[in-house]
C-alpha cells in the first residue's frame, strides 16, 4: 500500500468528475485508490502500485510547474506513462501547448504524436501514417499555422486527391468549386479550429493559405511555404512524384494517409505506398507510423480500428 501526497490547487480535475480519473487509472493497472482530501492511498500488486505512484508523482510535477490540467489531460498521462514507463510528462503538457497563433492548446496524446511533431521539426519532408483519429492532419495543421504566424513560412498549402469511395468529380452536381468542397472540408474544418475564421478566410483569399485538390499543383515550384498533403493513399504513382518533385527552398511537407484505406479505382497501386518503399532509405524524409493506441477519438474509435485490423491480418493470413 503506498500514500501519496497531492497539491490542493486542482485536485478536482485531477480526480475528474465522480473520481473518473482516478477510475481509470484504477481500471488500467488493476490497483484501488481511496481518497481523503489531496491525499491518496493505492493498493494492489508492488508493480502496480509502484506505476500508480509514478503517474501522480509525474502529475504532481507538471502542476508544481504552473501547468494548469484541463480536461482528459490526466488520463493522456496514465496512457503515455503507460505505454512507456520513462516519458517525461513536461515533454508533452509544456513542449507543446498554446503556439502562437492557435487557438486551441496543442499537446501530443501519445509516444508517436510526440514523434511526429519531433520529425516535423527535424526534417524538411514526414510522412505521417496510421488510422483515422491519431491526429495526423490536425497535428500537422497546428505546426503549419505555427510556422505561418513565426514568420518560418510566408504561405500554407493544403492539398487532397479528388478521390473518394469511388465517387467521380464528373457526376456531383454543381460547378468545378462546389464539386471540389466537400473533398477538401476536412482542411478547412481543421484550419478553423487552429485559426480565427475571419482571420483564415482574409489569409485564404489573399492566397496566403490555399486548399486545393492535389491537381492544383502540377507545374507549380512551392517555395517557403508548409505544404500538407492529407489522405495521400488516394494518390496515383504519377500524382505522388509530381507532388514531391514540386517541393521548393524553404518548403516543409507532411504527407498524411491510411494505406488501409485506399480507395483508387481499379486497384491501382496507391503512390503512398509506392512511396513508402521508394524512399525508405533517403536522408533528409521522417517516417512516422501510427496504431490504434494513438487513436484520440471516442474510445470505441480505438476497439474499431483494432478489430478491423485484425480482420485484415486474418483474411491475408487464410487468404
Amino acid at each position: 500500500m503506498r500514500k501519496i501526497a497531492l497539491p490542493e490547487e486542482g485536485i478536482e480535475t485531477l480526480y475528474g468528475a465522480h473520481d473518473a480519473n482516478l477510475k481509470h487509472i484504477e481500471s488500467m493497472l488493476n490497483v484501488a485508490i481511496r481518497t481523503q482530501g489531496s491525499e491518496l492511498t493505492v493498493q494492489g500488486d508492488p508493480g502496480d502500485e509502484q506505476r500508480a505512484q509514478h503517474i501522480f508523482e509525474q502529475l504532481r510535477a507538471l502542476m508544481a510547474e504552473g501547468y494548469t490540467l484541463a480536461n482528459g489531460d490526466v488520463k493522456t498521462a496514465a496512457q503515455l506513462l503507460v505505454e512507456d514507463a520513462d516519458v517525461d510528462l513536461r515533454d508533452y503538457f509544456l513542449k507543446g501547448g498554446q503556439w502562437q497563433g492557435t487557438r486551441r492548446r496543442v499537446n501530443p496524446k501519445s509516444v508517436n504524436q510526440r514523434r511526429y511533431l519531433d520529425a516535423i521539426q527535424q526534417f524538411d519532408i514526414v510522412f505521417g501514417v496510421g488510422p483515422a483519429g491519431t491526429g495526423k492532419t490536425y497535428l500537422a495543421m497546428a505546426q503549419a499555422v505555427h510556422y505561418l504566424v513565426a514568420k518560418k513560412v510566408s504561405r500554407i498549402i493544403l492539398a487532397r486527391p479528388a478521390v473518394e469511395a469511388g465517387e467521380k468529380l464528373g457526376f456531383l452536381p454543381g460547378d468545378l468549386q462546389e464539386k471540389i468542397n466537400p473533398y477538401l472540408r476536412p482542411l478547412y474544418d481543421a484550419l478553423f479550429d487552429m485559426m480565427d475564421s475571419e482571420k483564415a478566410g482574409r489569409l485564404i483569399e489573399r492566397g496566403v493559405i490555399e486548399v486545393a485538390p492535389l491537381a492544383f499543383m502540377r507545374g507549380r515550384t512551392l517555395n517557403d511555404a508548409f505544404v500538407i498533403l492529407d489522405e495521400a493513399q488516394n494518390t496515383t504513382s504519377e500524382q505522388r512524384q509530381m507532388f514531391l518533385t514540386r517541393l521548393g527552398f524553404g518548403t516543409k511537407a507532411v504527407v498524411t494517409g491510411d494505406i488501409t484505406q485506399i480507395d483508387l479505382p481499379n486497384a491501382r497501386m496507391s503512390g503512398m505506398v509506392e512511396a513508402l518503399k521508394i524512399v525508405k532509405d533517403v536522408e533528409g524524409i521522417g517516417f512516422v507510423y501510427f496504431d490504434e493506441k494513438d487513436v484520440v477519438r471516442h474510445k470505441l474509435v480505438q476497439q474499431i480500428v483494432k478489430a478491423y485490423e485484425t480482420f485484415t491480418n486474418g483474411s491475408r493470413s487464410s487468404g
